[in-house]
């Protein structure tokens, strides 16, 4: 995998002390990923699962250990700072995993960002992972991946599971799975995932998982129609959603006329993009396609 995340990443966590960043940070450091610091401020001289050195501070973490990645576990009150003080430490990947940031914060944070060469995924977002390199930032269950060629980008933590899951039972393992997040304001988006995965020579298929709300899933069609020459299976949540109402992320709501599942189903498929009913059908339809593609169709 040559992007985003490599074999020697070192990560830290921000919120290491915390109930959910204590608990995916030891999932981290079992599945491979070289966790090499933990940042909670007033902790700094203690070490987290008696191996993993805290600091007060990112600046201190970056400078002792050579940390180039960092989860962000910290309360949504407080997060918007967190990931400021991670790209002011020029931190290359900044995975913000709290969900509940305050829109206003995340204006703040994308205002911040301008110019600077941090990469945010998230926030509200599982993260990712790579499981040929045995790394992964983030909360996704690193036991039902397997090491592939089907690059999966999502809005949805549950649904990514979901896919990869069925990909796995078939025998396909992945590159990459990319949890952008399900928030109104994000870094990462799907295009930004799109010609990672086309310039991936170990991506073969991509799996592109939306949802309702917002206009990201027809920017990535457009993209896909006149940029992508890799095979691509779609599937969008929330056909029966009604307007007006929120559905599970905080991006997931249908204003108006804009941004129902029918919409966003209509222009993949406008795009020649495969798209599937039911999350079920995930794995066979990416196997299918590379099948007929591996005999030439």
């Amino acid at each position: 995998m040559a992007f985003w995340l490599e074999k020697e990443t070192r990560v830290l966590v921000q919120g290491i002390t915390g109930g959910a960043g204590s608990f995916h940070a030891r999932g981290m450091l079992e599945y491979g990923t070289k966790l090499v610091a933990g940042v909670t401020p007033g902790k700094g001289g203690q070490k987290f699962n008696g191996v993993v050195p805290i600091f007060d501070t990112v600046e201190q973490a970056v400078r002792e250990t050579g940390a180039n990645a960092t989860a962000v576990f910290v309360p949504p009150a407080f997060a918007a700072d967190s990931i400021m003080e991670a790209v002011d430490a020029n931190l290359p990947l900044v995975v913000a995993i709290t969900e509940g940031i305050p829109i206003l914060d995340m204006v703040r944070v994308k205002q911040f960002m301008q110019g600077r060469s941090s990469r945010l995924l998230g926030p509200n977002c599982p993260g990712l992972i790579a499981p040929g390199l045995q790394c992964k930032i983030g909360i996704m269950p690193g036991f039902i991946h397997r090491p592939g060629r089907v690059g999966v980008v999502s809005r949805s933590g549950t649904l990514t599971y979901e896919a990869v899951y069925r990909l796995t039972e078939l025998g396909l393992g992945q590159s990459m799975a990319i949890g952008l997040g399900g928030d109104p304001i994000n870094g990462t988006d799907f295009i930004d995932a799109l010609e990672a995965f086309e310039a991936d020579e170990e991506t073969d298929a991509i799996l592109l998982l939306g949802e309702i709300g917002g206009n990201a899933e027809e920017e990535a069609a457009e993209h896909i129609r006149t940029r992508c020459t890799k095979p691509v299976v779609g599937f969008i949540a929330g056909m029966s959603a009604p307007p007006g109402k929120r559905m599970g992320h905080a991006g997931a709501i249908i204003s108006g006329s804009q941004g129902t599942a029918a919409e966003k189903v209509a222009a993949l498929k406008r795009a020649n993009i495969e798209v599937v009913d039911s999350p079920m059908e995930l794995g066979s339809v990416v196997k299918k396609l590379l099948d007929k593609r591996a005999q030439g169709g």
